[in-house]
């Protein structure tokens, strides 16, 4: 039957009415519930990875900027092997993109391995904890409490319209050997709950790496390796032993500080090899440990803290009946590249662990700590992963015969070392050369702000490029180069800013100076400088050189060695020769009243040949390394360097060529205003 024009009308009006009633009830989005699983889930032969938006609130403060305004939001996500196979150690990422916060994944770790709140703004990777691994329907008869696993994330965001829906970019497997398209999204009219769903398929191009079959996973690569072994097993107790193995040709560790979180209640009777920063034992007697052990004298215990701090040992307490007689112990939190030294690139020690219920009483219920995170003194910053099951390690029989042991059970915990954020660093570099006469020094605030220059009583600017300097500049401290700069300015008329740069506040700079230049080579003059108390003993220096590499011929004052291995191409690796391996600290000038302190310093004359580097133009940059690395920790370098002829770095010239065009154009303006 035809619908009469006035019909029509009320038909569609009142289909209007029924969408805007649907949209207004959905403006409150803490009343949005979860959909149910979209039905692709039935055609997927892979891993069924969904992302779902539950709800979002407004947070405090309010405030009428949109972008700065918060949002409290709840989501899900969920990961299904709807395969064939049985999926180990899944791992999924999330590309967040409003700026998110996290302070919670129940179900899940994140990756970094750092404590909530974590800042997820340009996505994170997060994986199963408890649930690891995803079984089969096959092998579970479709029980989809082993072969789903889901994750409920609470968090904040910011910048979005009211009825705007908070999507990610992306979500995917991480997981060797899986291919995933782009997501689909899925949802309700207007602003409804929404989802978005990908089905990983097994890559049939990949080829898997022929290893070992094991029961467990395989044990994974990383700059920065812990294996946890269960050496002996009680019903209300464990032994534990924690190796550390560094991986990385460049990667190092000084005084090292390693950190963890127990997730059931666990604490640390006793160690050796090591010690924990604190021994205050009152959150056992007034926590669940004090109510179940009554008898026990926890006077002795070593550490009660849910996230213990633990430190290695000093190398006198290496042969120490008590808490020493380890091998690889007892180095004073040293753990050196293999690059440099392999004995020294692995350490051990042990602790004692008691458990607490319902864990008591099942001697093989044990749990690894969680959130791995370690440090050093000036060295590179690492990034853990989440502990995974892996085969038994092995140990030869300490009775000398010829047999192997296994351990109980073992986890590993991968680490990788991770680039310094901008104004973050711990050492910067800079450059001079002998064909000019300035110095182009460290970035400005390149190892941070020693004050806010942004506050009333500010006196630097942090975002202003660093003026240049004189040579003698760089034996002067932070607060007297500024003297040097302005003078510098006057006298080779540079252009002078009314609030000068910040100082870079590095411990350590280095300076690269390119030292001559002929026909068949060159030669450059790296030096040390050690602006901290404390000397570096076993220091080393790397210089990634990707044009130069080719041509390196010799160091005269440090061992040097030509590196160009995964991890260190084009690198030439330098470190100081027996009895000058110290970097001395900084030490008061000869009349303190009047000198300043003077920095510990070394340097060496590095020779270069150009048979090997055809092409090479020394005086246009070739000659300056693009990366420099001081113990493991990558250096924040200029942005310009010294140029042929020229009192000015690349910066300085942009300045001028701007402060030219407006002269000229002014006088031009001025020159037509006459006629």
């Amino acid at each position: 039957m035809k619908l009469q024009p006035p019909l029509l009308y009320k038909v569609l009006f009142l289909a209007l009415v029924h969408i805007f009633l649907l949209c207004s009830a959905q403006d409150n989005d803490a009343g949005l519930t979860a959909t149910a699983p979209p039905p692709a889930l039935e055609d997927c032969n892979g891993i069924f990875v969904s992302y779902t938006f539950i709800s979002r609130t407004k947070e405090f403060p309010r405030v009428k900027n949109v972008s700065a305004q918060s949002w409290a939001f709840k989501s899900e996500v969920s990961v299904v092997n709807a395969g064939s196979e049985e999926l180990q150690a899944w791992k999924v990422f999330v590309g967040f993109q409003h700026r998110e916060i996290l302070v919670s994944a129940d179900g899940a770790v994140v990756m970094d391995g750092g404590d909530f709140p974590v800042d997820v703004a340009n996505g994170t990777y997060l994986s199963g904890n408890p649930i690891t691994d995803l079984k089969t329907s096959i092998d579970t008869a479709g029980d989809f409490s082993q072969i789903q696993a889901t994750i409920a994330i609470t968090g904040t965001m910011f910048g979005l319209r009211p009825k705007a829906i908070p999507m990610p970019k992306t979500i995917k497997l991480e997981n060797d050997g899986f291919k995933c398209p782009a997501p689909h999204l899925q949802g309700k009219l207007c602003s409804g709950t929404r989802s978005m769903y990908v089905c990983c398929r097994p890559d049939p191009k990949y080829k898997a790496k022929k290893s070992k079959r094991t029961k467990f996973l395989p044990r994974r690569n990383g700059d920065l390796s812990f294996t946890y072994d269960i050496m002996q097993a009680y019903g209300g107790s464990y032994l534990a032993q924690v190796t550390m193995e560094n991986k990385h040709p460049l990667g190092r560790l000084d005084h090292w500080n390693l950190t963890w979180e127990w997730s059931r209640g666990e604490f640390i009777f006793n160690m050796r090899g090591a010690y924990t920063r604190t021994k205050d034992y009152s959150q056992c007697i007034y926590g669940p440990a004090g109510n179940y052990y009554k008898d026990l004298d926890f006077s002795q215990v070593m550490s009660c803290d849910k996230k213990p701090i633990i430190a290695d040992l000093p190398a006198e307490r290496a042969e120490d009946e008590k808490v020493g007689k380890l091998p690889f112990c007892c180095r004073n939190g040293s753990l050196l590249p293999p690059s440099m030294d392999i004995n020294k690139a692995k350490s051990i020690f042990q602790l004692e662990v008691y458990k607490l219920p319902p864990d008591v009483g099942n001697r093989t219920t044990i749990y690894p700590p969680q959130k791995w995170q370690i440090d050093g003194v000036l060295n590179p910053e690492y990034k853990c992963g989440t502990p995974i099951r892996v085969d038994p390690s092995e140990f030869p029989d300490p009775s000398g015969l010829q047999s192997v042991s296994y351990a109980i059970a073992s986890w590993q915990v991968v680490c990788n070392i991770t680039r310094p954020k901008p104004k973050q660093s711990r050492c910067c570099v800079s450059f001079s050369s002998y064909y000019n006469d300035s110095v182009v020094p460290c970035n400005t605030c390149a190892c941070g702000c020693s004050e806010d220059p942004h506050s009333i009583a500010g006196t630097c600017d942090a975002d202003r490029p660093p003026m240049l300097l004189p040579a003698e500049a760089l034996l002067v401290p932070f607060a007297n180069r500024s003297e040097k700069a302005r003078a510098w300015a006057k006298l080779r008329h540079f252009p002078m800013p009314k609030k000068l740069p910040c100082s870079d506040n590095c411990g350590v700079s280095l300076n690269w100076h390119i030292n001559s230049d002929y026909r068949s080579g060159w030669t450059a003059r790296i030096t040390l400088f050690n602006w901290r108390p404390d000397p570096f003993e076993d220091w080393f220096a790397a210089v990634q050189m990707k044009k130069a590499y080719p041509g390196y011929e010799n160091v005269y004052s440090f061992n040097g060695t030509k590196l160009n291995i995964k991890g260190a191409n084009n690198t030439i690796f330098f470190q100081g020769l027996k009895g000058l391996n110290f970097l001395m600290g900084q030490s008061n000038g000869s009349n303190p009243k009047i000198d300043p302190p003077v920095p510990g310093k070394q340097q060496s004359v590095i020779s270069f040949l150009k048979k090997n580097t055809p092409g090479i133009n020394i005086r246009r940059g070739d000659g300056f390394p693009t990366k420099v690395y001081f113990n493991g920790e990558e250096c924040e370098i200029p942005e310009s360097f010294p140029i042929e002829n020229s009192g000015y770095n690349a910066a300085t010239n942009g300045l001028l060529s701007t402060f030219l065009v407006c002269v000229f154009t002014f006088m031009l303006i001025i020159d037509h205003g006459f006629r």
